[in-house]
């Protein structure tokens, strides 16, 4: 995208957000090619609140109670949960994530998203992993946003199948099948 006017780069800026609520200002401001300062004050202009805002909003608007784990507890932030169906959440990667020498994230982190949504996920008090098949699909560095996506894919009397797929953007980073304990009905 070629660098606007403000009357123009306004309303695109608007509609990007509302196309992806998650997006950062660093990203609009790479988009539209200007300072991450020009994209926060087009933002103060238009009562757009930051991205952490906008996440917090969009989530309680969409998702029922965890009830395996406290909230806090699962890693990155739920975005989006229906009980054993489907759930969503976003972690953001920082220093305190990556080896220093590389700036590559450490891989239990990216597991214990997926592993903590996994669980989220169960309709049940308890919920406990038994079984985990996972592989790592490509680097994540710091600065990257991880978004996890469960989906159940089979329940049993004791057993629930979840399967997690973490992207980066939309390329996939990380996918997981999970056999979740839950307890019996």
């Amino acid at each position: 995208m070629m660098k606007v006017t403000k009357k123009i780069r306004q309303p695109k800026l608007k509609e990007k957000i509302e196309e992806n609520p998650f997006i950062t200002d660093e990203a609009l401001a790479e988009l539209f090619q200007v300072s991450v300062q020009t994209i926060r004050l087009d933002r103060l202009e238009l009562n757009i609140p930051e991205v952490r805002e906008r996440i917090k909003h969009v989530a309680k608007q969409q998702y029922d109670t965890v009830k395996a784990l406290p909230i806090e507890e699962v890693i990155g932030e739920v975005i989006d949960l229906e009980l054993d169906k489907h759930a969503i959440s976003i972690f953001d990667v920082r220093e305190e994530h990556v080896f220093s020498r590389t700036g590559i994230a450490r891989g239990h982190h990216l597991f214990a998203q997926a592993n903590s949504l996994a669980v989220a996920i169960i309709n049940e008090e308890l919920a406990l992993t038994t079984k985990a098949n996972v592989s790592f699909k490509r680097q994540v560095t710091v600065g990257e946003r991880v978004i996890a996506k469960a989906q159940v894919k089979e329940i049993g009397n004791v057993r629930t199948i979840v399967e997690v797929n973490s992207f980066v953007e939309k390329e996939l980073v990380f996918h997981g099948e999970f056999a979740m304990f839950r307890q019996e009905q």
